[in-house]
């Protein structure tokens, strides 16, 4: 896997280079600062691109632009934006284009060297990471949408399934069997309207429509 990372805090920025590279994953550029995200992703054509969501000059949502504009510039780029604060218009905008590839995290994630690991490569591969924290309060919305025909159990599978969990693992979580998660995961699908189509295709849709509520 080959990865560009925006990041100004050097610290910060060494240190996720050193995780991947842990991993046998290339930073193929390091970068501090928005226009220099999309020199380098045009130019290297990365799998992944890890991006602080602020950046210099004014430390308010340079990254994020540059986020958009990088998969812009190269459709499809999976995206994995780090804050250090739950910032809930940035989040809806990077989710709302409707395409997998993204993800949202809070920067104290990634001192959990695993669940930061587990969520770059689920990103790269085209699927959602985006922290608890964040889903929480976009659920707060409490705005009326399709996700209200579910039931409360169907929208704690697909609250699940937002963070990356495998239908095993979010059968571990809810002390259920496997055949109960799909079985829960099938209803969401025929709820949401998202049929004809492969089922990884259906869970990111499925999941961008959660976050978008």
């Amino acid at each position: 896997m080959r990865v560009v990372i925006a990041e100004d805090a050097v610290l910060l920025r060494a240190g996720v280079i050193r995780l991947l590279a842990d991993e046998n994953i290339e930073t193929v550029a390091a970068v501090d600062n928005g226009d220099d995200l999309l020199g380098a992703v045009k130019e290297h054509q990365p799998d992944l691109a890890i991006v602080d969501v602020r950046m210099p000059p004014t430390f308010t949502d340079e990254g994020l632009r540059a986020a958009l504009g990088a998969r812009e510039a190269v459709p499809g780029l999976p995206v994995l934006v780090l804050s250090q604060y739950v910032e809930e218009s940035y989040a809806v905008e990077l989710l709302s284009g409707g395409a997998g590839g993204v993800g949202y995290l809070l920067k104290e994630r990634v001192a959990d060297v695993g669940d930061f690991l587990d969520a770059v490569k689920r990103v790269a591969g085209g699927g959602t990471a985006i922290d608890p924290d964040v889903i929480a309060q976009l659920m707060a919305r409490g705005r009326k949408n399709p996700l209200d025909a579910l039931t409360a159990r169907e929208s704690e599978v697909l609250g699940l399934m937002a963070q990356g969990l495998s239908n095993t693992a979010i059968a571990n979580s809810l002390v259920v069997s496997h055949g109960a998660v799909e079985k829960h995961i099938g209803n969401i699908f025929s709820k949401l309207g998202l049929e004809a189509s492969s089922v990884e295709h259906r869970r990111v849709r499925a999941v961008l429509t959660y976050l978008g509520r």
